[in-house]
């Protein structure tokens, strides 16, 4: 028998969203299947928040590589979060545990039954690691263009005189980049989940 874990995603906090219908949606799918629902995760927030942000995905990602799942069910991909990268990342990470990927509303598994990427899936990510770079390109493009209009105008560049982030501000800031050092998470591993640059947490390493 699969085992498999719910994950549902809902925005608001103001009542309009409720996360329990897609919760009973996957419970039906995993009951017409067989599968076993090891746990379910639910949780209210941005899917535009970085995943270091999200605690109950951070959560539900902890709990998968660590208790023999099969698979992660959700009712569309923007459940698992809003933001490309982070959520390529994720199903990355997802993929190199042998953990798939259901995704109802396109009723695709990004793994085949023998654990090799689906072709399907593989399009859906290829597609998604495409509107990521644009999406980079832009972001680049709008960090250039303000720079250079910061220097047209007399700003300055570069940090003021006896800046130094404090020890304690950056382990107050990487709390969950250091809970997953300390369970000896690679730092390209760590970067997938939480979207922190391999450079910075070697320097939150450093200090942890």
């Amino acid at each position: 028998m699969k085992r498999v874990v719910i994950y549902a995603r809902v925005s608001s906090t103001n009542g309009t969203q409720d996360y329990q219908r897609q919760i009973n949606d996957l419970t039906a799918f995993a009951r017409q299947n067989n599968f076993e629902i090891a746990k379910a995760f639910a949780e209210q927030v941005s899917g535009t928040k970085k995943n270091s942000e999200r605690p109950v995905l951070m959560e539900m990602i902890e709990f998968v590589n660590t208790n023999n799942i099969d698979k992660v069910l959700v009712t569309e991909l923007s459940r698992l979060g809003r933001d490309t990268l982070q959520t390529l990342q994720t199903i990355e990470l997802l993929n190199q545990n042998k953990i798939s990927l259901h995704i109802q509303n396109y009723n695709i598994e990004t793994l085949s039954p023998n654990g090799d990427i689906n072709p399907m899936s593989q399009f859906l990510i290829t597609i998604l690691a495409e509107v990521a770079r644009m999406e980079r390109k832009t972001i680049r493009e709008r960090v250039e263009s303000g720079y250079k209009n910061h220097l047209a105008n007399g700003g300055s560049v570069g940090r003021k005189v006896g800046y130094r982030k404090d020890n304690e501000a950056m382990k107050s800031q990487y709390t969950e980049d250091i809970k997953l050092l300390k369970k000896g998470y690679s730092l390209r591993n760590i970067q997938k989940i939480t979207g922190t640059s391999v450079n910075t947490l070697r320097k939150v390493k450093a200090i942890a």
